[in-house]
């Protein structure tokens, strides 16, 4: 059996990995990506960081097996004694609350604890002595991951899978997919642009933000778009120390790297268009959002600096902003890994393993990922996530 997996970047490779380090497994596996130099793959540009904060039980679980396999990636990834450094930081994520959203926030800490999270839950008073450097002006309370949450060297993470895969037999080729075959239900070939037909028995849409073309070319629909999202590196003479992941009441994100801190947020709506180029940074969206938001909840950002930017992609899925992953419900040997809206690096090491065992034995064996099954979009019923970060 040969797997065609459209797309190298960390979903493509995860996928990789796992199938050719599957015992079962006797096929082969071609993983096409057009530049593998991940100069635009969404990948490249995360702000890589993971938590358990969620509100749906499957988010839940994939993020706690995505925690335990960066505690052990530098083992199960090594190539010749050489392993990637992964560089997991379990600084925690704290999201804060305001009266109005309190009681949603108890209850997902409800669901996260039920789900084995380690997840505290703060009142003004205890936010305020176990991080001095937070404002709780307007703050009802806050939820916390203890352990199994933070931030990680994304770039290795995907070089890690990458590299660990071809050296177990996987195949990466260097080819853009710009046409598709298909016979009924059955997708057949794709053909490169460089005129190259590859033909395989199960093909795999890991797309990331160009899901959605290429589901067209064959002939089906993803409501995978390429939306842009905009990260700024600042650095701050009293940097607040130490600093979990925050999510404001505002929506405006930041956490620690390094000396300095990444920040973003979503744009309005009127700016939140797809397609966006990568290359233009919107800065006013940090003047007039984000920067307000920081100095407010922390008054040591009043003189922060901006030091650098860049611009990325979430494949963002417009019919419920979760993953589709599992069988296309119009195509009946297209499996899908697409539109995980910001979460993908972070869902790769279970989603990878999740659909290596439902290739392997028909089945998810170690956790059931049906719930992101496609088939939903046939039936309209969304998965409704209410801890979704821009």
């Amino acid at each position: 059996m040969r797997i065609v997996v459209i797309g190298g970047g960390v979903m493509g490779s995860a996928l990789a990995y796992f199938l050719v380090a599957e015992p079962k497994f006797a096929g082969e596996v071609v993983v096409l990506e057009r530049d593998p130099s991940y100069r635009f793959a969404s990948s490249a540009r995360s702000a890589s960081s993971i938590r358990q904060q969620f509100s749906t039980s499957i988010n839940i679980a994939i993020g706690r097996f995505g925690a335990a396999f960066l505690r052990e990636g530098r083992a199960r990834l090594a190539v010749d004694g050489e392993a990637p450094a992964l560089g997991f930081v379990e600084g925690g994520y704290l999201f804060l609350a305001t009266a109005d959203r309190l009681a949603s926030l108890e209850a997902n800490v409800r669901v996260e604890r039920s789900c084995g999270a380690d997840i505290a839950l703060l009142s003004p008073a205890e936010l305020g002595r176990r991080f001095p450097w937070l404002s709780v002006d307007g703050l009802a309370g806050g939820s916390l991951g203890l352990s199994g949450e933070g931030w990680f060297d994304g770039w290795a993470l995907l070089q890690g899978f990458r590299r660990k895969a071809i050296r177990l037999g996987a195949r990466f080729v260097t080819a853009e997919v710009v046409e598709a075959e298909r016979r009924g239900r059955r997708a057949i070939a794709v053909r490169t642009r460089d005129g190259e037909r590859i033909a395989g028995d199960l093909f795999v849409n890991a797309a990331g933000p160009w899901a959605g073309k290429v589901a067209e070319m064959f002939g089906v629909f993803l409501p995978v778009e390429a939306r842009r999202r905009c990260v700024f590196v600042v650095s701050c003479p009293e940097p607040p120390r130490p600093c979990p992941l925050v999510i404001d009441t505002s929506g405006v994100w930041f956490r620690p790297e390094g000396e300095g801190f990444l920040c973003g947020a979503a744009p309005p709506p009127e700016r939140d268009r797809p397609d966006l180029p990568l290359d233009e940074v919107d800065h006013g969206l940090f003047e007039d959002i984000i920067w307000p938001a920081l100095a407010h909840r922390v008054p040591a950002f009043e003189r922060l600096r901006v030091t650098g930017a860049w611009a990325g992609y979430y494949e963002f899925n417009t019919f419920d902003a979760n993953g589709l992953v599992g069988p296309h419900p119009d195509l009946d040997n297209m499996l899908c890994a697409n539109g995980f809206s910001g979460h993908g690096i972070q869902q790769a090491p279970a989603v990878g393993r999740g659909l290596a065992e439902w290739i392997c034995h028909g089945r998810y064996l170690s956790l059931d990922l049906s719930p992101l099954a496609p088939e939903r979009l046939r039936r309209g019923e969304r998965l409704l996530e209410r801890h979704v970060i821009g």
